[in-house]
């Protein structure tokens, strides 16, 4: 007999990956801003950062963080190649702060750590949730300069000649689409690999990218 609709086995939900800034707070007070693509849910969210950054030991010392959304790609390109100071607001429930200029953010407990390396998996429970702006929707020069940032926190592991034909690609995307924080952001990421590559170069006795 076949099984009903009632006891079929469903399919396991995709895990779909959101491009969030996650800010954490050391048992100092001193504020980490992140880029990192968490595994959404609405109740739960899932970090997986790697064991060696702030983000880990942070979290695992206050057991707390604040997973922000936002449409300026800026904050993507300068936190993912430094640890700018942006402004912050406190956060309602949990002992963190928020971006101030974020779109909304979620505020999340920690509920499990598995440290298997080379990146952890923190689950965590939402406890509050806060809006601040509109999102203003998507645009393809935002996806394109979040592309080039990932790219750009990779070259340890990409092809120099890949990074740079991709680069280049991306480009034509964010000048045709693009307003001025998009050309600002995709600066900020181009200055850096160039940069990189530069030195590397000089390591190498090299051609540069």
């Amino acid at each position: 007999m076949m099984p009903g609709p009632d006891t079929q086995k469903l399919p396991a939900e995709p895990n779909v990956i959101i491009e969030s800034i996650v800010t954490t707070v050391d048992p100092n007070g001193e504020v980490n801003c992140a880029p990192m693509g968490v595994v959404w849910g609405e109740d739960e969210i899932v970090l997986k950062p790697f064991l060696e950054t702030a983000t880990y030991r942070n979290v695992v010392a206050t057991g707390v963080a604040v997973v922000n959304l936002t449409d300026d790609v800026r904050l993507f390109a300068r936190s993912a190649i430094g640890n700018p100071v942006f402004p912050t607001v406190p956060a309602v429930v949990v002992a963190g702060v928020a971006l101030r200029d974020c779109c909304s953010w979620r505020e999340v407990e920690v509920s499990s750590i598995d440290p298997k390396p080379p990146r952890a998996r923190i689950d965590t429970e939402v406890v509050h949730r806060e809006v601040r702006r509109e999102f203003l929707g998507f645009n393809r020069a935002r996806a394109a300069v979040l592309e080039a940032t990932i790219h750009a926190t990779r070259l340890h592991l990409l092809p120099a000649q890949f990074v740079k034909s991709e680069l280049d690609r991306l480009q034509v995307i964010v000048d045709k689409t693009a307003g001025p924080e998009e050309l600002e952001a995709m600066a900020v990421i181009t200055d850096y690999v160039r940069s990189a590559a530069s030195i590397s170069s000089a390591a190498r006795g090299g051609d540069q990218l």
